[in-house]
């Protein structure tokens, strides 16, 4: 029969007539022949189907070959035994190589064929060893997938045991050996159909030996993490991500970030060719497992890691946005590389030319598939143009492009990078040990104590706060100057940008320390507030000087004209020549108009002048139960911390006599102030003639305009004091004014009215008296209630013409505020109310201990632009007064049942922060308002408030409001380089100091203090004394900081 089948197959009679003759043999099966026969029949349908010439030889092959060796069982199972499936295992059949696909199938079909024989077992049993052999030689994709069948039915086959594990680790090598060089979509499709069969083997696996699991993991590091260059590891590794239970990513990251025999250069290699698995299209969990591997290399501080994976790979993973298959993975890793690479632009600007052509792209195929992903990519692009807001030039065309899409809100785009960054991964594996950290959750950044120097910190970061102020300064081109401004630029544009908790301000210190300041001891933080401001007012106006005379050289600034900027604001001068009538920035910002009137009470001739100040200094009113001899005005204080305490001020205009209208009484009296120059060093002087001592006429004052609770305790508020700062005064006595036209001293009335309100108003509480008697400096604890909206009264009339802008002779004085004020003794009101501008509390700093000489500064602040919406005229218990009848007003409602109700209107949902020193937190207004009560020695200091305007959020004035990203201007490219630069430094010296932890992690204990304050201890405790309690000036307070 055999004989026959043979001749038939290849002989050249019609094909038909073969198929007949072929369906006879096999119909023919069920007789019986003889061993020889059928042995003789089984080894000629072998050669047909390994060694046929033709599909029907083979064809021929397998349909006889079945038929026979299911009638003839017993025969096939002695043919078909180890010796020879070892045979074609090991050596082939004939020509045929033993690693051909066909020997595999036909061993299959076999393996079918005596499934129900005993002699199965022992080949099972060979097999197991086979094919570890087969898998340690590396087989093409083609016959590792046939192998791959043959397991999946034969799972019987599959080494056991630990040949199991071995088994599994060699697959994984063999996988990560896949290539397919072809382009043609038939062999890619069936190259992924390949790959698929293989890891589906390895799942099942897994599951049914789940000790061969992590092994398995650990080889497929192995393989993407080796540094031979000889050797690329196959995307195909990519198909095992699917299977692996995604409950192991914590373990599995954190064994691999944490061993330390896995080098960096291994790392960097593993985390790249992971991305580069997003490239396989029926890959799953891809992008899952790589964001994952990033924030645990970003938890452990490997940053040198991430910014070379990141620089290396995002244009890669950018370009597989244009394929549907992979896209929803390869857009999750760009979001997250991106919003997590905050310290520079580089990685962003990458791809920042590619992106305009690819929302073309999308947006004219019309698909909601395309619009979904379009709408993502619009909001991580709005992010990354948010936080890098200095490149208008290239974010023009991509605004643009997504014009039509939606924007996200500013906070929320606040949220999605502070969430991002690297510095914010939580590493529970270190979480006792006391690590430097990146910046806190709320986006600010600290400023780090130099030693007696939160004064300064607690100043600046009001300064930064204020929105506008911020964002004119930033937005200056003071490149080639070395001026206190640029120092200052170059301040607020690493708060606004380093990766850093807490930014050292060293060489803004030294810049900017008053040469009076010693050196690490505690100052009074008012005074250097106005030292600054000064400062930079006085230095713009000279280099405008400078500019005039030299305009081909620009703003040039040199040492010479820093050092004579300095000895102005220090020593009393002439006044300097300005170069122009235009306001400097300080001017614009915090400049305001006192207009100040003296009516001689004898022939009733006024003097008036009109002074500019940069804050208002506000007395307490003096208490009834006050000696005269307790109290004496801080303007006559021979300390050196009086110096720059009291009201800032210009003098630009010289008393004139005017004949007193009664009946004009606009300007009623107040007390002549004691002028003093800004910045002038420490001395010593005798109380000014002019100086008012609390009398009878000033407890007269407390019992009429002071509110009172029903208990006698009374309630003062920051409207209390600016009240009794406007408030009439007469002078006699000691305080009598001379008159020119009566040539003698004389009672007088005085008063002081604004005339011209600034973008900034800054209060000042004067907390700091003198005790005659024990002859120390004491601090007013009492406690003041804050407004959140304060309407101050302003009244512009033609006489502040006399004095527009800072005129050429003007200088910065201090204009030191009596504590005691008398009443006018006539009844003449005001003809006209003045215009009430409305303020928006923005900042307060506050001073924790019972002395100037010691204790700390800390200051809570928000950001406010220039129109807040939800703004709604206040009760008039909330505006200040000048008459009576309107101070009377006061009474009828608490400055806390005003507060509680401003809590409620939405405005007040606004973040509030809390800076103390490196340290900034969330807070709220309710902890503003209520930290005296909580802590008696922390009481608010220096208050300020921003000028609102119920007609546009954003100044007309601001010429770069055009091309600012977000309302913030673009930083200067040497800014911005210097931020970077450091950036990468600091995340280089996190990564060190991480390393050096984790060598040290096995002896180390958990003894460090957790980060924060106690809810028992106030914010401004920094040491032993609890807020610089102890006093004096050699006090131990004075050494904590």
């Amino acid at each position: 029969m055999d004989k026959i089948l043979e001749g038939l197959v290849s002989s050249s009679h019609p094909l038909p007539l073969k198929r007949m003759i072929v369906r006879k043999v096999v119909e023919s099966a069920e007789h019986w022949l003889d061993e020889a026969q059928c042995e003789a029949m089984f080894d000629l349908t072998t050669r047909l189907i390994l060694e046929g010439q033709d599909p029907f030889q083979r064809q021929v092959g397998h349909q006889v070959l079945e038929a026979y060796a299911r009638y003839h069982r017993p025969e096939f199972e002695s043919f078909f035994n180890k010796t020879f499936v070892l045979g074609l295992l090991q050596q082939g059949y004939h020509s045929l190589d033993r690693k051909d696909v066909a020997i595999l199938d036909y061993i299959h079909n076999g393996l079918k064929l005596i499934m129900s024989c005993p002699s199965v077992l022992d080949l099972f049993s060979l097999l197991q060893v086979e094919v570890l052999r087969m898998v340690c030689e590396r087989p093409e994709p083609l016959l590792c997938a046939r192998l791959s069948d043959l397991l999946t039915d034969f799972v019987q086959c599959v080494p056991k045991g630990k040949l199991s594990i071995t088994f599994c680790q060699q697959l994984v090598r063999t996988i990560g050996h896949f290539q397919c060089v072809s382009t043609q979509e038939k062999e890619l499709r069936e190259y992924v159909s390949q790959v698929t069969k293989v890891s589906n083997l390895l799942q099942n696996i897994w599951k049914a030996e789940p000790s061969t699991l992590l092994p398995s993991l650990q080889e497929v590091f192995a393989s993407i993490s080796s540094t031979d260059a000889s050797f690329e590891p196959s995307v195909a590794l990519a198909s095992l991500v699917q299977h692996i239970p995604l409950q192991m990513i914590t373990v599995l990251i954190r064994s691999l970030t944490t061993d330390p025999n896995v080098k960096d250069a291994s790392m960097t290699r593993a985390l790249c060719r992971m991305i580069d698995w997003l490239s396989w299209p029926l890959a799953q969990h891809v992008d899952t497992w790589v964001i994952a591997l990033l924030k645990g290399l970003a938890a452990v501080q490997k940053f040198t890691i991430l910014i070379d994976v990141t620089l290396l790979k995002i244009e890669l993973v950018f370009n597989r946005l244009w394929f549907p298959l992979v896209r929803p993975g390869a857009l999750a890793v760009l979001s997250h590389m991106l919003l997590s690479f905050q310290h520079s632009p580089e990685a962003f600007h990458v791809i920042v030319p590619h992106i305009v052509n690819l929302v073309h792209s999308f947006r004219s195929d019309g698909l909601p598939s395309s619009t979904a992903f379009l709408v993502q990519l619009t909001e991580l692009v709005h992010c990354m143009m948010y936080h890098y807001s200095g490149f208008p030039d290239l974010y023009e065309p991509i605004l643009e492009a997504v014009k039509d899409f939606p924007k996200p809100t500013e906070e929320k785009i606040k949220l999605i990078l502070n969430q991002s960054a690297w510095t914010s991964q939580s590493n529970a594996l270190a979480s006792c040990l006391s690590r430097l950290s990146g910046k806190s959750e709320t986006g600010k950044t600290g400023l780090i104590n130099l030693g007696n120097t939160c004064y300064m910190n607690s100043v600046l970061q009001a300064l930064f706060m204020a929105t506008e102020f911020r964002r004119q300064v930033l937005s200056l081109n003071l490149n080639g100057c070395n001026s206190l401004m640029k120092k200052l630029q170059h301040l607020f544009a690493f708060l606004a940008h380093t990766q850093r908790e807490a930014y050292a301000p060293r060489i803004f210190f030294e810049a900017s320390r008053p040469p009076w300041f010693t050196p690490r001891s505690q100052q009074d933080c008012s005074e250097y507030l106005r030292f600054l401001l000064d400062r930079l007012h006085e230095e713009e106006k000279i280099l405008r000087i400078q500019s005039s005379h030299k305009p081909s050289e620009g703003l040039g600034c040199t040492e010479t004209c820093l050092q004579e900027v300095t000895n102005k604001v220090a020593v009393p001068s002439e006044s300097p020549s300005t170069g122009g009538s235009e306001k400097t920035l300080i001017e614009k910002m915090f400049g305001g108009k006192l207009r100040t009137h003296i009516c001689c009470l004898n022939c009733r001739s006024t003097s008036h002048k009109v002074e500019a100040f940069t804050d208002l200094s506000l007395a307490f009113c003096p208490s009834p139960s006050v000696e005269d001899s307790s109290f004496q005005d801080p303007a006559s204080l021979p300390s050196a911390q009086d110096d720059g305490l009291m009201q800032t001020s210009v003098t630009d205009a010289e008393e004139e006599p005017v004949v007193c209208n009664p009946a004009a009484a606009a300007f009623v009296c107040d007390s002549v102030v004691n002028e003093r120059r800004l910045g002038s060093p420490p001395v010593e002087f005798p109380c000014a003639k002019n100086s008012s001592v609390p009398g009878e006429s000033a407890k007269i004052l407390v019992s009429k305009d002071v509110p009172q609770n029903p208990g006698g305790e009374s309630t003062t508020s920051v409207t209390d004091l600016l009240n009794y700062f406007l408030a009439p005064e007469v002078l006699t006595g000691e305080n009598q004014y001379y008159c020119e036209s009566c040539a003698s001293l004389q009672n007088a009335e005085k008063t002081m009215q604004i005339t011209e309100e600034p973008e900034y108003l800054i209060l000042t509480l004067l907390r700091f008296s003198y005790d005659q008697k024990y002859h120390v400096r004491r601090k007013i604890l009492d406690n003041v209630s804050l407004p959140l909206v304060l309407e101050l009264p302003v009244k512009r009339t033609s006489l502040s013409s006399l004095s527009e802008g800072w005129s050429a002779d003007a200088d910065f004085t201090d204009v030191n505020e009596n504590l005691a004020k008398k009443l006018k003794p006539s009844g003449t009101e005001e003809a006209f109310c003045p215009k009430l501008v409305p303020y928006l509390l923005s900042s307060v700093v506050v001073h924790s201990g019972v002395s100037s000489e010691s204790g700390h500064y800390y200051s809570y602040a928000r950001n406010i632009t220039g129109t807040e919406s939800s703004y709604q005229m206040r009760p008039q218990s909330e505006s200040l007064s000048l008459t009576p009848s309107q101070s009377s007003l006061l009474g009828g409602e608490s400055p806390n049942t005003v507060i509680e109700q401003d809590l409620e209107n939405k405005e007040m949902s606004q973040e509030w922060f809390l800076f103390n020193d490196s340290r900034v937190t969330f807070t709220s207004f309710q902890s503003v308002q209520k930290i005296t009560s909580r802590f008696p020695k922390d009481t608010a200091y220096v208050l300020f408030y921003k000028k609102q305007s119920r007609t546009n959020g954003v100044r007309s004035d601001n010429p770069a409001s055009g091309v600012w990203v977000n309302g913030e201007p673009p930083l200067q490219k040497e800014l911005m380089d210097a931020i970077t630069k450091d950036n990468k430094l600091y995340l280089q010296e996190q990564e060190l100091n991480a390393r050096a932890r984790a060598l040290q992690a096995a002896s180390a204990s958990c003894s460090f203090r957790p980060n924060g304050f106690d809810d028992n201890d106030p914010p401004g405790s920094c040491g032993p004394t609890g807020g610089g309690g102890g006093g004096g000036f050699n006090a131990v307070g004075r050494l904590v900081f």
